[in-house]
């Protein structure tokens, strides 16, 4: 997929006495006419880093038509 707009989205860290876990996450929007074959749970490599598709992919729609417009999702990354 090309075109792709790609926000910061999401910065956590959570310290405890075992772990520091970290999430990041980035909201996705395609570029116009983008088919929407990316669906919850799909995981994409970026950066070479591996994210997870988190929730339901949003589609936009074309006006007055049936087609896609663009679509959009969010992205996460958690570590330890």
């Amino acid at each position: 997929m090309t075109g792709l707009n790609i926000q910061p989205n999401q910065q956590t860290e959570r310290v405890d006495e075992q772990r520091t876990a970290v999430i990041t996450g980035y909201k996705v929007q395609s570029a116009e006419g983008t088919a929407p074959d990316i669906r919850a749970g799909d995981r994409i490599e970026w950066r070479g880093l591996l994210y997870e598709v988190d929730g339901e992919v949003g589609i936009w729609p074309e006006l007055f038509s049936d087609t896609t417009h663009h679509i959009e999702f969010v992205m996460v990354r958690a570590t330890g």
